[in-house]
């Protein structure tokens, strides 16, 4: 009896643990895109993880215009969130990864919905592109954020540019 109440206990702690242990990592990534392969730049990000009620998270989420015409440089124009296929996840340069809080996370997919449900033409290459949408998860996880001008379509070099803001990050910006 002795015996199975301590198995009975170490199961329960060690349930408990690995629910205390869930994690989400959110990885930032760019993709450098080619007008011969039909995909421009673009920034993104990747949840994947266990939340800390078990819930397993595995998605992504980028900003875009709905259409890729020449509108997108006279201004707003219709808007999407864009979830990537595995095909071209696995195309990315990977610049950072780092770990959420549940609210975090839910603080993420809040703002996720605020940018999908905005009324009207809400995606502008100057003003709320994929960088700036990658840039407002960013400060939801605590990071520092700027939009240089001369940054503003070139997502790799932008996310480079937020590690050097950040120097926690660790690696070196990707060439």
């Amino acid at each position: 009896m002795v015996r199975i109440l301590r198995s009975l206990v170490l199961l329960v702690s060690l349930g408990w643990s690995s629910l205390a242990a869930a994690t989400v990592d959110i990885t930032f990534h760019s993709f450098d895109g080619s007008v011969l392969g039909g995909r421009y730049p673009h920034a993104f990000v990747s949840m994947e993880g266990t939340l800390e009620d078990g819930t397993a998270v595995k998605e992504n989420f980028g900003f875009s215009a709905k259409r890729a015409t020449i509108a997108v440089l006279r201004g707003p124009v219709e808007h999407m969130i864009l979830v990537e296929d595995d095909k071209w996840l696995n195309r990315t340069n990977r610049h950072f990864k780092l770990s959420m809080t549940d609210e975090q996370y839910r603080e993420v997919r809040d703002m996720i919905e605020a940018w999908r449900n905005a009324p009207g033409r809400y995606y502008d290459l100057k003003t709320r592109n994929c960088i700036h949408f990658v840039g407002e998860i960013g400060r939801i996880m605590g990071l520092k954020v700027s939009y240089p001008k001369k940054l503003l379509r070139k997502p790799k070099s932008w996310l480079n540019h937020i590690m050097t803001l950040n120097p926690a990050l660790g690696p070196s910006p990707i060439d």
